[in-house]
């Protein structure tokens, strides 16, 4: 049963078999082309079926935006691509025999086709079990068993979740997970830099191990650095997937007590961490973005470093209106003064934070956010980076890409500087 949970749904065989499944069927439906009258028919029934899918994609992503996000061009492809598919089954409905099974099973083929297509672009569910929301991580031992440190540099992190107490702020937060590298693991471990990275939503905190692969990103790094990484500890900033008290103090939650008392005085009362904000890093990816800016340039006596990774120009729970009313109890000042440029003004100029923004070069909206918040920044006095992923948009294989990317920049900034 493990494994069938753990098969790759992103890429790997179960996804080619349901790609040639879907293709086949949708052939097998081309069969009914041996006439003229035919041939224009189905003609017809693939236009529509595709106008019908270009245009459903067209007013849910930019029209009505439903997602808060663009769809990029592969998941777009996909949506015409499945209703031409299923305006063919349609055109063949009528038939008689065999030709009229493969019409009916071409329906739930394309879908699911497309479903496995438009996962693989946004990189979400990896695995059967992540896609379930099945337990992926059991607790960590804090009391741990201590590496030597002969094998340190060959020794992958542990990740485990734990419980963060929420003493001060009260907020309602699901366990947290914990990547701890192996140079933490020895018996007296070095003291080591911290991030605090946060998912987007909807989300989990396993989300950035799972689809963000942030694990293997870290693993890779300390192999060529005798064990050592920062210590990254995930903590939940929403309370649950469908919540976002978009890391304020609110009738939503005391989101950003919790991120900014809590979680930080856990971390230096149960790790060896480095006491000077200089050693600390706030990242996010999307609302979690949206977070890092906001509470980061916020407590720059916390953080020096922020990595924001494709987050908003200002937090957003629904529309405007909807958000100054559940978040900022209708105050339309007070949700102007939490928009990341605004906190930034508000705290300039800046002695010695850096940010670095990274965004997918496809995620055009949110590049554009991020030039934005860039020049504010620099205005601020902060330092700042500017990461632009290659060929992905508002997705997991961009947070892989800032990740990787930005990783040696943190390790620089937080003093982790260790000599293979």
């Amino acid at each position: 049963m493990a494994a069938l949970l753990d098969i790759s749904i992103v890429a790997g065989p179960v996804v080619v078999v349901l790609y040639v499944l879907a293709g086949l069927a949708v052939l097998l439906v081309l069969v009914r082309l041996y006439s003229g009258i035919a041939f224009f028919r189905v003609a017809a029934s693939l236009s529509a079926g595709a106008l019908f899918g270009w245009v459903l994609a067209w007013l849910t992503s930019d029209v009505w935006d439903l997602f808060g996000v663009s769809l990029s061009m592969v998941t777009r492809g996909w949506v015409v691509a499945v209703f031409a598919g299923i305006g063919l089954a349609i055109n063949t409905l009528a038939g008689r025999g065999w030709r009229r099974g493969v019409a009916i099973a071409v329906i739930p083929l394309c879908l699911l086709a497309a479903a496995a297509g438009i996962n693989a672009d946004f990189g979400q569910y990896t695995t059967v079990r992540a896609a379930l929301g099945f337990p992926l991580y059991g607790a960590l031992d804090l009391g741990g068993t201590a590496v030597t440190a002969s094998s340190v540099g060959a020794t992958a992190g542990s990740i485990g979740t734990v419980t963060i107490p929420a003493t001060v702020s009260g907020f309602d937060a699901r366990p947290a997970i914990v990547y701890l590298p192996a140079a933490a693991r020895t018996a007296h471990p070095p003291v080591l830099p911290v991030v605090v990275m946060l998912s987007g939503q909807p989300g989990t905190p396993a989300d950035v191990f799972t689809a963000g692969k942030l694990d293997a990103i870290l693993d890779t790094y300390a192999t060529a650095h005798a064990g050592q990484t920062p210590i990254v500890v995930v903590p939940d900033q929403l309370g649950a997937a469908d919540r976002n008290p978009m890391c304020v103090d609110s009738v939503l939650g005391n989101s950003a007590s919790y991120l900014t008392v809590d979680v930080p005085a856990w971390i230096r009362s149960t790790f060896s961490v480095a006491a000077s904000p200089a050693g600390w890093t706030l990242a996010g990816f999307s609302q979690g973005g949206t977070c890092s800016i906001q509470l980061g340039a916020a407590h720059p006596e916390l953080f020096g470093t922020i990595l924001d990774i494709s987050g908003e120009l200002v937090p957003r729970n629904g529309d405007a209106a909807h958000t100054i009313q559940t978040g900022f109890a209708g105050s339309a000042t007070a949700y102007a003064a939490a928009a990341p440029a605004a906190v930034l003004a508000a705290h300039a100029p800046y002695s010695n934070l850096h940010i670095i923004f990274a965004v997918g070069a496809g995620d055009t909206r949110f590049l554009a956010w991020a030039n934005t918040l860039d020049a504010a920044a620099t205005m601020a006095g902060a330092g700042t980076d500017l990461i632009v992923s290659p060929g992905t948009a508002h997705d997991w294989h961009t947070v892989q890409f800032a990740w990787t990317t930005a990783l040696p920049l943190i390790a620089a900034r937080t003093g982790l500087v260790v000599t293979p």
